[in-house]
């Protein structure tokens, strides 16, 4: 199969689809920080940081037209992507200013399940054999977004713009929600209010406790392992105390496997085991509580005829002529 990556090509003008949404949530986002202004702690910042991106979307855009084709167009799609990184920690510095919700949810998972499955789950099952294939799983999330990526990119290139729109829309939907719904999940929960109150099923609200407090203890599971090293790493240097419920993970790997269902039976087949102990691993590592894992299950399916309707309704146009 030709790839034609560099073949120059006839294109529409303007801004990609992915680009269009992510500019929407900029400009969401900056409007609310006008609104909160003395209440955070480094708006002016946060508010050149969207313009530098607004720029920089703009000026790729203009360099695109210099020479259009597949890989001009991928390079200009994966920045938008690659910025979901910067978006998912900016939705602490809004939802810091709001009384935490964690012992709400706590409480709940303790009046649906008895107790809480996410110390449960881990003190059961601390050994290698388990703790290392769900940190592998946890791990995979963000390869996972690039396998089905890529893999639209070079199979069904016609449906690439369409996907990674979904993708990021989705991504954004739940910022809103994270934004505005402060739950930080049991592994900054728990050590906060102590494990003597865990274990007694006293769930106290801590109020604005994360505004002045980050710290992230090293998760469950089997200290010396290969996988859980990777995790731990990587949630030390990118973990806030954000963005619990509904979890992301669940809910972006679960349209991931209903976009690879969609594509390749064979693509579904290879990511389905990651998918697995990916959605496993949430409340294995204390990342969520059971009911943010189901709730992200369940709201992928929402979300996906969500973004695919505003994708068809308002950005439908086909990338090249």
């Amino acid at each position: 199969m030709a790839l034609d990556l560099f073949k120059k090509v006839e294109t529409r003008k303007g801004l990609f689809a992915v680009e269009k949404i992510t500019l929407i949530y900029n400009l969401l986002t900056s409007i609310l920080i006008l609104f909160l202004f003395q209440e955070m702690d480094h708006p002016m910042q946060m508010l050149v940081d969207r313009a530098v991106i607004a720029a920089m979307t703009f000026l790729l855009m203009y360099l695109y037209r210099l020479a259009p084709c597949k890989f001009s167009a991928f390079v200009r799609i994966a920045i938008q992507m690659s910025l979901l990184s910067y978006w998912y920690p900016d939705t602490f510095e809004f939802n810091r200013i709001f009384p935490n919700l964690d012992h709400v949810f706590a409480s709940a998972e303790q009046w649906l399940f008895g107790g809480q499955p996410a110390v449960w789950f881990c003190a059961k099952f601390p050994q290698m054999w388990v703790s290392e294939p769900f940190n592998m799983g946890y791990f995979f999330y963000y390869p996972m977004i690039l396998v089905v990526a890529l893999w639209y990119f070079f199979c069904r290139f016609e449906l690439f713009e369409k996907v990674s729109f979904v993708i990021v829309t989705v991504f954004f939907i739940y910022y809103l929600i994270y934004i505005f719904v402060p739950v930080a999940g049991p592994q900054f929960y728990f050590p906060a209010i102590g494990d003597d109150n865990v274990a007694r099923g006293i769930f106290p609200s801590i109020g604005d406790y994360f505004h002045h407090h980050q710290e992230l203890l090293p998760g469950p599971g089997y200290e010396h392992g290969f996988f859980y090293n990777l995790v731990e790493g990587s949630q030390q240097v990118g973990e806030r105390p954000t963005a619990a419920f509904p979890s992301s993970h669940v809910g972006i790997s679960t349209l991931l496997m209903i976009m690879a269902w969609r594509g390749s039976r064979r693509l579904f087949a290879f990511l389905f085991p990651f998918y697995l102990l990916l959605c496993g691993a949430t409340v294995y590592i204390q990342a969520h509580y059971l009911i943010d894992s189901i709730v992200g299950f369940l709201s992928a399916f929402l979300f996906y005829v969500v973004a695919t309707w505003m994708f068809k309704r308002w950005f439908a146009k086909p990338m090249f002529k």
